[in-house]
């Protein structure tokens, strides 16, 4: 309680001073009162006032924006020169796939002869002779570039064809003239004459098909026999050697003499230089494999099996025709198309021996 007295005696006398500071005016009394705060309107004056809204504050260059404009005509340049490269190469391609080399040179000669016709006449006028002569030179550029052009695809073609055409135009030599009238028989080897296997304890091997002896010895005294493939040489060369020891095949040619084609290597008969009515191919894959499908003659692919006979099968009409010498032998072999040739050559046989037999009994029946 002592404590409570003695802060209330301390408390009093700084309220009492706190009042006299802040005495209130009394009601009715003309005296003014002036207040202890100083007015604040005088120090708002003293500020300095602020910049309107709109004034915006000074802007300095920097370099980022200076070189802005630099940056982007840079960029238009970039886009015009792709642009431009683009469409030219656009145009080389067109040019390439849809015209031969012939036929842009063609063209080229009259834009050639445009670009060297700069002569005027003496009574041309300074105007005239100006306007040929800028004429002739704008055209001497794309003259000049088409030419670059020209050289630059014969390069390339004479590379391709290298890879692509058979590697000689005459893949056989002449004929003898003895033997003009002899047909030639174009034989596959893989899968035709023999076939080739591997497996894991004894690696690669190389086996001949039933019959191919008998029918390369037989053969062989009525037909000039090529073996035509499209393996390598390093593979048909040893193959060749090992089946053919008594020199049935005169010709042997490999995949260098074949014309690639649709990723395919295609046996070209028109390259043998050989007369294409005398020519017929034999192959498991004949119709597959040949550019000339009139000249095929299929048989079936020999995979292992023992009991094969396509080959001796065969030998009866390749001999009939050798025999017989159809002037045209694609005209023969059209007639066969859709049929198994050997079985079809068995009933045509029988066919025709049957309707000689009836002739021979008709004229006996007459002459008695």
């Amino acid at each position: 309680m002592a404590r409570i007295l003695l802060r209330s005696r301390h408390f009093f006398p700084y309220l009492s001073s706190i009042v006299a500071a802040n005495k209130i005016t009394r009601p009715f009394c003309t005296v003014a009162t002036v207040s202890a705060k100083p007015p604040l309107e005088p120090l708002l004056n003293d500020q300095t006032p602020p910049p309107p809204p709109s004034a915006s504050p000074p802007t300095s260059t920097s370099p980022a924006t200076a070189t802005a404009p630099a940056r982007r005509s840079w960029s238009l340049f970039k886009f015009g020169a792709l642009a431009a490269l683009t469409g030219a190469v656009g145009a080389v391609g067109y040019a390439t796939y849809a015209h031969s080399i012939d036929e842009v040179d063609q063209k080229m000669r009259a834009l050639r002869a445009l670009s060297s016709k700069n002569s005027m006449l003496d009574d041309a006028s300074s105007l005239q002779k100006f306007q040929a002569l800028a004429y002739s030179s704008a055209l001497k550029v794309p003259t000049k570039c088409i030419e670059i052009y020209l050289d630059i695809r014969r390069g390339i073609d004479d590379r391709l064809k290298g890879f692509v055409e058979p590697s000689s135009e005459k893949l056989l030599p002449d004929l003898h003239p003895q033997e003009q009238h002899v047909f030639t028989l174009v034989l596959d080897l893989n899968e035709t004459l023999v076939y080739s296997d591997w497996k894991r304890d004894r690696g690669w091997r190389t086996f001949k098909r039933p019959g191919v002896d008998a029918f390369l010895e037989h053969l062989a005294k009525f037909y000039e026999i090529v073996v035509y493939s499209d393996q390598l040489s390093m593979y048909v060369d040893p193959v060749i050697e090992r089946l053919d020891q008594k020199g049935c095949i005169r010709y042997r040619l490999s995949r260098a003499a074949t014309k690639y084609q649709d990723g395919k290597h295609f046996r070209d008969l028109s390259k043998l230089n050989r007369d294409p009515a005398r020519i017929l191919y034999v192959s498991g894959h004949a119709l597959e494999s040949s550019l000339q499908q009139e000249n095929c003659v299929p048989c079936k692919p020999w995979k292992l099996e023992n009991d094969d006979t396509a080959l001796l099968d065969l030998i009866p009409f390749l001999e009939y025709v050798a025999l017989h010498r159809p002037a045209d032998i694609r005209t023969v072999l059209a007639s066969y198309q859709g049929h198994d040739i050997p079985s079809e050559f068995i009933e045509r046989s029988k066919e025709h021996q049957r309707r000689m037999q009836e002739q021979k009994q008709h004229g006996r029946f007459w002459r008695r």
